[in-house]
């Protein structure tokens, strides 16, 4: 089998309909760059009508399927998509993530531009699932608003080193979120034996690091001394809305991507931009812990191991004490404006 240049990797499991969009929003890339990827698909056990659609866009795309005869849960099932693939590089996305209509041919020509490059940062747009479902479905992407929020900010384009991408103003969650990364499948497949098996075979959401973020720790080890390259124009869209893990987000915020930030110090990202980091992680911690501590049943706080070993290791960055202050002034915010628009509705 020839090998192809990109793998588009999508695990899903019961999201038929965002599936679809995903995958219909790949056709809309012209036929050229479609023939040079592969889009593997881990269908994770799903109930619902997933192969329908699967076997509806087979006939369209260039799909490699797998299907669990169970849910063998989250990082397993990102284990199993991207081992399908048979490119040099990997993009994993989500189910519900769009592609715009030239993402091909600008992701190809970043990778066959840059040969020493093993990790792409890809960047994404913001784009609510509310926008998304108020139109006719399958979603047609000639309806994308010309106002879409970029998830970084950062405008400098270029090489450099993978652990430079490791900071609040390039990546504010660290790499967190898998859709934005483009890696060298030759690098994954060095270290995809690293997560720990009893935590990738735990069916509890965010239970340990390496299931809420298997991606991450893999990255921390296979890309350390790899050239990388931050591309500050989008090349896919990520929804956004309720999502059920949502009361578990501090736990993510204040708990994981603080063990993230030690996955990437362990395997040599600088002292001073760990310190940076963390405290930038740091930034709504207190109120965050409260939130955990008075929510155990539905927060996560239960996986926190040693938690007061966590809040005394933390009192030395000064973003622990000013998330009080921020949480307060959020809320005096709040209040005021409430307080305004009540005003404004009166005097009308």
């Amino acid at each position: 089998m020839h090998k192809k240049k990109l793998s588009i990797c999508i695990p899903t499991y019961n999201r038929a309909d965002c599936l679809r969009n995903c995958l219909e929003s790949i056709t809309f890339n012209d036929d050229f760059f479609i023939n040079q990827i592969e889009i593997c698909i881990s269908n994770n056990g799903s109930t619902d009508s997933t192969e329908k659609v699967i076997d509806e866009y087979e006939k369209r795309l260039p799909i490699i399927r797998w299907s669990n005869k169970e849910n063998i849960g989250i990082p397993r099932n990102f284990l199993k998509v991207v081992s399908m693939s048979n490119s040099d590089f990997v993009w994993l996305i989500g189910d519900d993530d769009l592609l715009l209509p030239d993402t091909l041919k600008r992701s190809l020509n970043l990778i066959n531009s840059n040969p020493d490059v093993d990790f792409f940062y890809t960047n994404s747009f913001h784009l609510t699932t509310d926008f998304v479902n108020s139109f006719p479905q399958p979603f047609n992407v000639k309806y994308l608003p010309n106002n879409m929020e970029r998830f970084s900010k950062y405008n400098i384009e270029g090489k450099l080193k993978f652990f430079d991408l490791i900071k609040p103003k390039i990546s504010f969650d660290f790499l967190g979120g898998m859709f934005l990364s483009i890696f060298r499948k030759k690098n994954w497949d060095n270290y995809s034996y690293i997560l720990d098996h009893d935590a990738i075979n735990d069916s509890q959401t965010f239970s340990h690091f390496d299931n809420t973020f298997p991606h991450l720790k893999i990255f921390s080890h296979a890309f350390s001394n790899s050239m990388a390259y931050f591309n500050p124009v989008p090349l896919n869209i990520c929804l956004t809305g309720t999502r059920e893990w949502a009361p578990m987000e501090p736990l993510v915020r204040n708990i994981r991507l603080i063990e993230a930030l030690d996955a990437y110090k362990k395997n040599g990202l600088p002292t001073l931009q760990y310190f940076l980091c963390r405290n930038f992680a740091l930034s709504n911690f207190i109120p965050g812990f409260i939130y955990m501590l008075f929510n155990k049943e539905i927060s996560g706080y239960r996986y926190i191991e040693n938690p007061l070993k966590k809040i005394i290791f933390n009192m030395v960055y000064p973003n622990f004490y000013l998330s009080v202050l921020r949480f307060i002034i959020r809320k005096l915010k709040l209040q005021l404006i409430k307080i305004f628009n009540k005003g404004e509705s009166s005097a009308n």
